[in-house]
């Protein structure tokens, strides 16, 4: 995996899930996939920015195609498309963005429970974490009285 995730374009990313989805692809399959796909060649300029960008790398050839492999994976590629969009549109902030797709009831009663669980779980670990470093300092201060 490269040590930083490229970013892509919108039309790159769905190349790349069809690659992801295969887990490995010639530029034909990845033509064959896309839903209302533009030119092979355009498909093939795409695949190649992938491999130049560090997203993909060529595997093996069957007959006169190269089959690529994804180098980065989809969790890692939507961290940081996630944290791209939330700094572009709300400086890095994810309250606003929940505020939003609660107005737009675009989160069902599950999907809220879900979440729900989520930040309970997350809120425990930085309680647990904030206590930690609380008794760490405490020892420490200890530590330098005579």
């Amino acid at each position: 995996m490269p040590g930083s995730l490229p970013d892509l374009s919108r039309f790159e990313l769905q190349c790349l899930r069809q690659i992801w989805a295969r887990g490995e692809a010639s530029v034909r399959d990845i033509h064959q996939d896309l839903e209302d796909p533009p030119s092979y060649s355009t498909v093939r300029k795409i695949v190649e920015r992938l491999e130049a960008k560090g997203a993909v790398r060529r595997l093996r050839m069957e007959g006169k195609a190269w089959v690529y492999r994804p180098t980065v994976t989809p969790l890692s590629m939507i961290r940081k498309e996630i944290r791209r969009f939330l700094d572009s549109l709300f400086d890095g902030s994810a309250a606003p963005l929940l505020s939003h797709l609660t107005e737009m009831r675009a989160l069902s009663l599950e999907d809220l429970r879900e979440m729900e669980r989520q930040i309970g779980s997350e809120a425990s670990k930085q309680r647990n974490k904030g206590l930690e470093e609380s008794d760490r300092k405490k020892r420490k201060g200890m530590r330098r009285r005579p």
